[in-house]
């Protein structure tokens, strides 16, 4: 594992995408940015996508990330906005592999385990002590970009052990582990 390396947390969303970048020197986090893209302002979801796909290269372009957390879709029982979770997903996943970033993805569980040390902790709580253990002066309005940057401080407590999340290097990578889901 390099000594210095910067993660990319994104928590993906058709109306919003929330994402926050640390840098890991050593065994230490830096706060490095946490911001969201505004999507409500296109009617369109092709074009939502497009603009997540997009964001998402030029933030991999910009602060040249060595690996990218992502929250996987939160399974609740409206099966067309899974099915957009999961394109948003889907296509943010897409933009880091077309760049060669690993990528992680984990349950929204298994990142308020990480942080807060309670799976079923609020959005709020995980918020609170994301400010409290990177020093945060303020927190933002909307808590979206906080979820994203609670990814990536998900995956830096997690090690990159092999058992955290799904794990994809590249396209290859991804088609072996999902044989069921491409076709």
């Amino acid at each position: 594992m390099a000594s210095e390396r910067i993660i990319l947390g994104i928590d993906p969303g058709t109306t919003i995408m929330g994402f926050g970048l640390i840098k890991v020197i050593n065994k230490k986090m830096i706060f490095l940015q946490l911001n969201e893209l505004k999507l409500s302002k296109f009617d369109d979801h092709y074009v939502r996508l497009k603009q997540i796909f997009e964001r998402t290269v030029e933030l991999i372009d910009t602060h040249h990330p060595d690996e990218i957390a992502i929250e996987a879709p939160f399974f609740g029982k409206n099966v067309q906005s899974m099915l957009k979770l999961g394109r948003a997903q889907g296509v943010a996943m897409a933009a880091g592999l077309s760049r060669q970033i690993p990528v992680t993805e984990y349950s929204p569980k298994k990142i308020k385990m990480a942080i807060t040390g309670n799976g079923n902790a609020s959005k709020e709580q995980v918020a609170k002590m994301l400010q409290q253990t990177l020093g945060l002066k303020k927190l933002p309005k909307n808590l979206d970009s906080t979820d994203g940057l609670a990814a990536a401080v998900c995956h830096f407590y997690n090690g990159n052990t092999l058992d955290t999340g799904k794990k994809y290097s590249g396209w290859d990578a991804f088609i072996k582990q999902n044989e069921d889901r491409v076709g």
